[in-house]
């Protein structure tokens, strides 16, 4: 019997881009009994859940994880902990201390709360940015780790004290490792904003998009949707217990090519602007998915094209305008506060 059916989930950050896929991937598939999700809301979004207020199963916390009172209420009766609440890479540039204290510190006294709770499955999301820069691709759960960040620092001290806590305590934790996603409810805006929702905005506008640096860095691209059913596949196998594994696409989209992508999605023909390399930024990412596949046969179904022009057509539907969401963008968004550039206006 699959360790979800008729389970009660804690999703913490449930309420942002990917935890709140991941909260329509176990209603919608799984037969949980219940889902919590433990979210702050300063990155996600009550709305994101499209649940609330239609499916007595999903009850939202709204609290930090660092609450430990609203932690262990949360976490009373729950069988499964799916942990993805974090701040992001582009917070660490400028707040690195609180960058850790969140992903680093709050992953600690999540695991030290679910082990008291006594959960029977633990999936510690965390991010291929531990990697830093591919030395070799593509790349398997043994490349070495050597994050660009604080944040890429932070989730493989998470990745770290989930390992531990299987091994010393017999905790039935997973860490995973997604790479770059992207879909629907993907932020656009402040220092969470990402890069494809950033250049499909502009290009809604009529802008060009910002390229940093030379543009043929790569990213390993998934969209939302198959990132979320890879999550719900590896909690609820057995053979995961104490595995890190990598989730991703096993394809590596260039962000000149990215560019190209999303112009032909939008219509326009729009040539780039170039821009001083980002601090930080990684060179290379591709994934290897072989251990995902030989330990749950998960394979995404989302081509990347397609993926694009779902998405270019979701942001038209958007009851905010393109315009609007522009003046939501930080160009420089890893800094706490940043100037509009040029073809920003």
């Amino acid at each position: 019997m699959s360790v979800l059916r008729n389970a009660s989930v804690l999703v913490t950050g449930g309420a942002g881009f990917i935890g709140s896929h991941l909260v329509d991937e176990l209603l919608a598939r799984h037969d949980v009994h219940a889902v919590r999700v433990l979210d702050n809301l300063v990155n996600g979004r009550e709305e994101n859940l499209e649940g609330i207020g239609r499916d007595e199963r999903l009850v939202l916390f709204r609290a930090d994880i660092r609450d430990e009172a609203a932690l262990e209420a949360a976490l009373e009766g729950v069988d499964v902990v799916f942990h993805l609440a974090c701040l992001g890479v582009r917070h660490s540039l400028h707040d690195p201390s609180e960058n850790h204290d969140v992903n680093a510190g709050g992953t600690l006294l999540v695991l030290e709360r679910a082990r008291e709770a006594a959960v029977s499955r633990f999936v510690h999301v965390s991010s291929s940015e531990v990697f830093g820069t591919a030395q070799y691709a593509p790349m398997d759960e043994r490349h070495p780790t050597w994050p660009e960040t604080v944040y890429g620092g932070s989730k493989l001290a998470g990745e770290a004290y989930a390992r531990a806590f299987h091994r010393t305590y017999g905790m039935r934790t997973v860490v995973a490792r997604p790479f770059n996603t992207y879909g629907p409810r993907s932020h656009f805006e402040g220092d969470s904003g990402e890069v494809i929702p950033r250049t499909i905005v502009r290009a809604l506008c009529g802008l060009p998009p910002l390229v940093f640096g030379d543009g043929e860095q790569t990213r390993d691209f998934m969209h939302v949707a198959d990132t979320a059913a890879g999550l719900a596949a590896l909690g609820k196998c057995d053979a995961a217990v104490g595995q890190t594994v990598n989730l991703g696409s096993g394809s590596e989209v260039s962000i000149n090519q990215l560019c190209d992508i999303v112009s032909r999605a939008v219509g326009a023909d729009l040539e780039p602007i170039r821009m001083e390399p980002r601090p930080g930024d990684v060179r290379r990412l591709l994934v290897d998915p072989t251990l995902v596949r030989e330990l749950t046969r998960f394979e995404t179904k989302v081509p990347f094209s397609s993926g694009i022009a779902d998405l270019v057509e979701w942001f038209r539907r958007r009851p905010e305008t393109p315009q609007a969401m522009l003046a939501r963008i930080e160009d420089r968004n890893w800094a706490p506060s940043t100037t509009v550039t040029a073809g920003a206006s």
